[in-house]
């Protein structure tokens, strides 16, 4: 029993005097800048749901934020376009791009969802290396329903799908 007390001691106090590359440190967050979610809807239904269809791709995005956040893989920055929704459909992609990079993102990721008829949606996330100027991950989700459920279970892949991606290199 002592010599395993021993070994533990010895070990603990090598690892202690090994420089900090070789024990492994933490590799820092990846900025990453969310864009606010576009929403459009072709689904003819007779019922206005703008703005509920808005409050959803509001919590979408920041759920998306939220989680990419806790991963600790990322450290989340604030986009400021200057006019509201910072999102694709109300910036020129080149303001877009400037305002990730003013924020200090490393990465952009944007989307939009479009409701093609009563039970389907699709969305259409990219993201974006602004520091390598390329796209580094693309998805098109499709999804069923029109409830906050339906979204919370697209928020949630779209997260996994981000966290499974090595997306700066």
């Amino acid at each position: 029993m002592l010599h395993i007390t021993l070994f533990r001691a010895t070990l603990i106090a090598a690892l202690l005097v090994l420089p900090a590359g070789l024990r492994g440190a933490a590799a820092e967050p990846i900025t990453i800048g969310i864009a606010e979610i576009d929403y459009k809807d072709t689904s003819g239904e007779s019922q206005d749901q703008q703005a509920a269809h808005a409050e959803r791709a509001k919590l979408f995005a920041e759920a998306l934020r939220k989680d990419l956040g806790a991963s600790g893989k990322y450290k989340i920055v604030t986009l400021d376009c200057g006019k509201n929704p910072c999102s694709v459909e109300n910036q020129i992609p080149e303001d877009l791009i400037a305002a990730a990079k003013k924020a200090g993102a490393r990465l952009l990721v944007y989307g939009g969802v479009h409701k093609m008829s009563t039970l389907v949606q699709n969305m259409k996330a990219q993201a974006v290396d602004v520091a390598a100027d390329r796209l580094v991950f693309e998805r098109l989700i499709t999804f069923r329903g029109d409830s906050d459920g339906a979204w919370a279970r697209a928020e949630g892949f779209l997260a996994k799908e981000l966290l499974e991606q090595p997306l700066a290199q």
